[in-house]
C-alpha cells in the first residue's frame, strides 16, 4: 500500500488492485465516510459484505500514517474522505459448448481513504 499526505492534518493511505467491484466497495465507503475511527471500526466489523476486509486494512494504514508520521492520536481522527475509482480488469475464459470461449471480466479497484483530526475550534 502506497502512502502519501496532501495536507499537513491529513493523512492518506491506498489500496491498490483490490479484486472486487468499486461499486460494492462504495456503498461500504458511503456509510463510513465522516465518522470517527472507533465507529467505523466497529461497523465495518460487523457488515455482511466481502469488501469490508481490504477497507478495514486501508483505514488501519492510513491512521498508522497519522499516528507515526505526524504524532496525531487515533483517537481524535475521523475518516475525512473515502473513495473507490475502478482498476483494470482481468480477463479471463471459460469453455462453453461446442468449444466455444466466453469472456469473464474480473474487476478491480482502487481504494483511497484519508484521516483527519477533528475540528475542536467550531
Amino acid at each position: 500500500m502506497a502512502t502519501t499526505s496532501s495536507t499537513s492534518q491529513q493523512a492518506r493511505a491506498h489500496g491498490r488492485y483490490i479484486r472486487g467491484s468499486a461499486s460494492k466497495v462504495r456503498r461500504v465507503l458511503d456509510q463510513i465516510r465522516g465518522r470517527s475511527y472507533r465507529d467505523a471500526l466497529i461497523m465495518l466489523e460487523f457488515m455482511p459484505y466481502r469488501s469490508t476486509g481490504p477497507i478495514t486494512k486501508v483505514l488501519r494504514s492510513a491512521v498508522a500514517n497519522a499516528e507515526h508520521n505526524q504524532g496525531l492520536d487515533p483517537s481524535t481522527l475521523i475518516i475525512s474522505e473515502a473513495s473507490a475509482d475502478m482498476g483494470p480488469s482481468m480477463k479471463r475464459y471459460r469453455p462453453r459448448a461446442q468449444g466455444r470461449a466466453y469472456a469473464i471480466k474480473k474487476q478491480t479497484c482502487h481504494i483511497s481513504i484519508a484521516v483527519a483530526p477533528v475540528d475542536t475550534t467550531t
